[in-house]
This record gives structure tokens, sequence and C-alpha cells, in this order.
């Protein structure tokens, strides 16, 4: 996917309004329940860390380009992991919220580098938004960090003409918006029940503690490929599948309002 000029222009405008963006006004959803089979037909399949068994699921709709969801990622989901998902509570589940381009592309790229990488790829981009989220060139930013977890130019390229990724990720942001009243970056929904902003991890101790049954037993879930590695163990440039043609810089999804 190459960045044309007029990609280049919203996203710097994104990256300006960062600090306001991702919170909706109202928060009017907060605290609504959503029908869980509804949440569960999707476009893109998830990939989901935790036991199956787990009493609690956690969705949580991420963009990349979001300063709010590279806090909470870099902040909070360590303590939500190993109080959690490591102790079979809950099974967590990532899923793309594409405001712009960049976040478009970071999910392509976790895609591409497959589902024993797909997390690490996404938590390697929250730990270095600050060096591509405001690039001046963030096409050439992007590609540096993923060249140091695997991937090569060719590798990279191949990555982004997945353009049936590309408008399927379209179709769940307006999915989002329009069937689950998403109002911004991050939302969960932990069983269903809606909650967006900022959330430390004191308010996801209160709204998932309650659904765990009190005569629980932690266990530690089965082995998984999506285990939150290290990025450098991202999978080699050559896993990069690579589709027919590219996106066309016509379809940059549009920030949500």
């Amino acid at each position: 996917m190459k960045f044309t000029r007029r990609d280049t222009l919203i996203l710097a405008a994104s990256a300006a309004m960062a600090s306001y963006y991702g919170l909706g006004t109202a928060q009017a959803q907060e605290g609504t329940t959503k029908d869980v089979a509804k949440l569960a037909a999707v476009a893109v399949p998830d990939h989901a860390l935790g036991s199956d068994a787990a009493p609690v699921t956690v969705i949580e709709y991420a963009s990349p380009t979001c300063p709010h969801c590279a806090a909470f990622h870099n902040n909070v989901y360590p303590q939500v992991k190993s109080e959690y998902i490591d102790t079979g509570k809950a099974k967590f589940i990532v899923r793309p919220f594409v405001r712009n381009v960049l976040d478009a592309v970071v999910f392509m790229l976790a895609e591409a580098a497959g589902p024993e990488n797909y997390h690490s790829v996404i938590e390697t981009y929250f730990k270095t938004q600050d060096q591509w989220g405001t690039a001046e060139k963030p096409r050439d930013a992007i590609l540096a960090i993923a060249k140091q977890i695997g991937f090569t130019d060719a590798s990279f390229d191949a990555a982004l003409t997945n353009t049936e990724l590309f408008n399927k990720m379209e179709t769940m942001r307006e999915q989002a918006m329009t069937e689950f009243n998403l109002e911004g970056t991050p939302t969960f929904y932990i069983n269903g029940k809606q909650f967006t902003g900022d959330k430390s991890i004191e308010d996801l101790r209160a709204a998932i503690d309650p659904l765990v049954p009190a005569n629980f037993v932690a266990t530690q879930p089965a082995p998984a490929a999506e285990t939150g590695a290290p990025a450098a163990a991202a999978a080699p440039a050559a896993d990069a599948a690579p589709a027919a043609t590219p996106a066309p810089a016509a379809e940059t999804p549009k920030p949500a309002q």
C-alpha cells in the first residue's frame, strides 16, 4: 500500500488531534449490554488469548494510532494478562478499529505475521507509537520497525496488498459503530457489557471480578500460539501472504465521529 500525499495529510491531522481523539464526547453507551452472539459475528476472525473455557470474554476494539489504546496496552494490559488471561479467568480479544490508513497497515502486518505473532506485532507498534505515529514519513517509520520483527521490503509490501482483509476491516469498523454503538477507542465489551475510553486495572477488576464464579479454580491456559511473545519472535518475512492488488488510496478509512 503506497501512502499518497492525501493520506499523509489525513494522518498528520489525526496525529495533531490525538490527545482529543479516541473518546466519545457523551459516552452514552457506557454500561449498556450488547448481544453476545452478534458481537461474535465479525468479518475478520478473532485471535483470542486465554482459555476457551474462561467465564469472561473481553473484546477490545483498538486503533494503533490511538494514544489511549497505547496507554492501555503499555500500562494496564500486562496486569490484565497476568491476573485474568494467564489464570484462565478471561479470554481476551483485540479487534481492529481502523481510523486511518496507519491503523489498517499495523493490523495487516499483524495478520501477515501469522497467528503465532499477531499479538506481539500489535504490542510492538503500541510500544513504538511515538516513533511512527507522528513521523514525517510514516511508511518508512513503520517499515523500519517491521524489519526489526522479521519483515523484508518484499514481505512488507505483500502484506499491504491484502485488499480482502482491508475491506473486511472497513466492514468491521462500520459494524462496530452502527450495530455495537462504538463511540471511541478503546472500547471494551466484557461479556457483552460496553466500556469506553481509558480504563485502569481497578476499573477492569470491578467489571470482571463479579463475573468470575466464586468457586472458580485458577488455571494456566493451554499453551497457545498467541502468547504475546517479544517482538523479536515475529514470523519470518516469508510468512506474509501476498494477495491480489494494492488497496486504492481512495479507500483510506475515515476517523469515527
